[in-house]
């Protein structure tokens, strides 16, 4: 068998770095960083290569700006697969509810205007390994269920409202990767990690 590359050895891009110096810019106004060591850091961050290169400059720091690398993948996940019947998800004064046996599809855009979306993926597949939620909050709320192993990035903006990050974290290698990202203004978003059903049915036994 062919060995798996470490995620962390992986090579960054120009983008990865702009989100890490976002990250010392914050902690910098906040009195965690002084402007000496900001500019230290800021020399060798454009140096950085790899993920694990980039971790090292937010290691100290509260706020972990450093991009979760996608994993590699060795097999492939029952998981993934799937043709979805919507690519779409509107409240606007009303609720919306997906839960169930359903089809994440590729490009799933969710908007909530004074009303709510409820997403629940433990018992969804999806279309492709990677697959992106445009997740919109106004004056509303937009909640996102997620299984322990799914990977998720996140890289939503809360203005005068939440866009949750908790649960953005790698999981299993060869199960789909979701990223979220969105906005959400006088509203929020979050995204929470549940065991499945069935899980908890273990458990419980």
């Amino acid at each position: 068998m062919t060995e798996q590359p470490d995620p962390r050895e992986l090579r960054a891009s120009d983008a990865d770095r702009e989100k890490v110096a976002k990250v010392l810019h914050e902690a910098m106004s906040e009195g965690r960083l002084t402007v000496g060591e900001l500019d230290e850091r800021l020399s060798g961050l454009y140096q950085a290569r790899t993920f694990g290169e980039l971790e090292v400059f937010t290691r100290d720091l509260p706020t972990q700006g450093t991009p979760a690398p996608v994993p590699v993948p060795s097999g492939r996940s029952p998981l993934i697969g799937g043709q979805p019947d919507s690519a779409n998800a509107v409240a606007i004064m009303s609720g919306v509810r997906r839960r169930g046996n359903w089809v994440v599809p590729a490009h799933l855009t969710v908007f909530a205007f004074w009303g709510g979306v409820d997403l629940d993926l433990r018992a969804a597949t999806f279309q492709q390994r990677e697959c992106t939620i445009t997740a919109t909050a106004i004056m509303g709320g937009v909640t996102i269920i997620v299984p322990p192993e799914l990977t998720v990035q996140v890289q939503g903006i809360g203005v005068m409202g939440g866009f949750d990050r908790d649960a953005a974290g790698v999981g299993d290698p060869n199960g789909p990767v979701l990223r979220v990202n969105g906005l959400a203004f006088w509203g929020g978003v979050q995204i929470k990690r549940k065991p499945r059903k069935s899980d908890r049915r273990k458990l419980t036994r």
